[in-house]
């Protein structure tokens, strides 16, 4: 059984525990304003050093001004987490951000993306949020994730995450 807590940025060594890897088959692109897929048919590894070293200094930066993570745990071992953005965005400023969700190699397709994805979608309720903003990776596996958890795609896209992310696939979930 797993099991769901806060994190708190002092957590944040423990982001090395998660595996990123996976065989991406497929990718997405955005072409007037549809999905095109695309094979892909490579393995993107785990984090380097550089990478993990960013994704902790995200992590801490959003904690550190507001955002919440979540993390999921098989023992004391973290095997997942989500993270929910300080900042309200969009024209109406209603919307928050899943700035960060990774679920660990061997645990996904058992729930814990969604639980998380749940958690989150009911903080960000609380906040006062009407949306929760996503900008997905463009492989298959993400964007049917996200899909499935009630995102859709948006012509509204936040000009910041497009300028940083711009082959990421861009989605609204209504809360």
């Amino acid at each position: 059984m797993y099991t769901f807590r806060t994190m708190q940025v002092e957590d944040a060594h423990q982001l090395v525990q998660i595996d990123r890897s996976e065989e991406i088959n497929y990718v997405y692109e955005m072409q007037d304003g549809k999905l095109i897929e695309r094979d892909a048919g490579h393995e993107c590894p785990t984090w380097d050093d550089g990478l993990m070293t960013e994704l902790q200094e995200r992590f801490v930066y959003e904690l550190n001004h507001g955002g919440a993570a979540l993390g999921a745990y098989d023992g004391d071992i973290l095997i997942g987490f989500g993270v929910l953005g300080h900042q309200f965005r969009g024209d109406q400023q209603d919307r928050l951000v899943i700035d960060l969700m990774y679920v660990s190699r061997n645990y996904r397709r058992q729930g814990i993306g969604t639980r998380i994805m749940n958690d989150l979608s009911d903080e960000a309720r609380r906040r006062g949020a009407k949306y929760l903003y996503v900008s997905s990776t463009e492989t298959r596996s993400a964007v049917y994730f996200y899909k499935h958890q009630g995102c859709d795609l948006t012509n509204e896209m936040d000009p910041e995450l497009f300028a940083k992310e711009p082959l990421d696939i861009h989605m609204l979930k209504p809360l």
